[in-house]
């Protein structure tokens, strides 16, 4: 079952989306503002519905604020759009705009577009090749020439953010939040210890050099 999650300050628009999406099989959870869909985006839904003008945050900063935390496809609810306003949103990293007054059937067959390709993109992913590292992402292992490598949870999730973004540098800070969560109580400074227990299970079969330090500035991946 999709878990779906639609933000919008309109009642109405919330209760005909909850009963159309639950009679079609999705699971719904809701939000009246931009603090709760920030709060509810937490719970991992699949795909979520963005109402532009929302109190306690519009839609274009809530999606600035949980894109980094989110993958998933994020679709606009506006009354209307411009081409200044889709470039915005797609900046903030929208994926698509559903203009007010929209057909439910029509929202529908996006929604459930969104999500195939979603899960293509994903099963595409599942399992990648670096060096003498195979990552799968589903089993969540990690393996050399040697076998599986056994790594504690936070460990994989620190490969799965970095090797799935090669190239593209990670703070400790942006790490902490990414895997621990935004709203987590700690100290970025354990992503340090954590990396260099990585590092050291990936010694024997030399291929720590995959987690490259960029001094100054955070974390990378390497092929």
């Amino acid at each position: 079952m999709y878990k779906i999650l639609v933000a919008d300050d309109e009642e109405d628009i919330v209760c005909m989306l909850k009963d159309y999406f639950e009679i079609n099989g999705y699971e719904v959870i809701s939000a009246s503002n931009g603090k709760e869909a920030i709060a509810m985006a937490a719970k991992s839904p699949d795909i979520i519905l963005l109402d532009v003008n929302m109190p306690y945050g519009d839609g274009i900063s809530v999606c600035k604020k949980i894109r980094d935390y989110v993958s998933c496809p994020i679709l606009f609810l506006t009354a209307r759009v411009e081409d200044s306003d889709k470039i915005t949103g797609f900046a903030a990293g929208g994926d698509d705009y559903i203009i007010k007054p929209f057909s439910i059937d029509e929202l529908g067959a996006r929604v459930a577009a969104h999500i195939r390709r979603d899960r293509r993109v994903a099963a595409e992913a599942n399992v990648r090749f670096f060096g003498g590292l195979t990552v799968d992402y589903s089993a969540k292992t990690v393996s050399d020439r040697n076998g599986i490598i056994s790594l504690a949870k936070k460990e994989f999730e620190i490969i799965e953010l970095l090797s799935l973004n090669v190239g593209q540098v990670f703070d400790k800070e942006r790490i902490y939040e990414r895997i621990w969560g935004y709203d987590a109580e700690g100290d970025s400074s354990v992503i340090a210890e954590h990396v260099r227990r990585i590092r050291a299970k990936l010694t024997p079969s030399n291929e720590a050099y995959h987690i490259e330090t960029v001094w100054g500035m955070g974390y990378k991946w390497v092929k």
